[in-house]
């Protein structure tokens, strides 16, 4: 059987990509659970705020930046290449060898 050939920076999307997919489901059934057991052992409801908001809130917020960073947004990476391309533009020549 022949290794496959992967371009490694894309391996690494992928991956990422999959980390988030599975802590995301894992978000969503941990929390329904926690809300579902709020419902149900909660029977006061007197008002104040739920406890399970508090892990849904920063739980989510975490989520929010993983997915960032695994689809796009603030990756450095790709600032990093944007950056470059941008320079190459502005040379015209498109050759940025005599910076090295």
């Amino acid at each position: 059987m022949e290794p496959l050939k992967r371009d490694p920076y894309l391996w690494q999307k992928a991956k990422a990509r999959t980390r988030f997919q599975s802590h995301l489901v894992t978000y969503v059934v941990v929390n329904c659970g926690l809300w579902v057991l709020w419902a149900f052992t909660d029977r006061q409801h007197d008002g104040g705020i739920p406890w399970p908001i508090w892990s849904t809130v920063f739980w989510g917020i975490g989520l929010v930046m993983s997915g960032i960073g695994a689809y796009g947004g603030f990756n450095r990476e790709q600032r990093t290449q944007r950056e470059y391309e941008r320079l190459m533009r502005e040379e015209g020549t498109g050759n940025l060898d005599r910076y090295r």
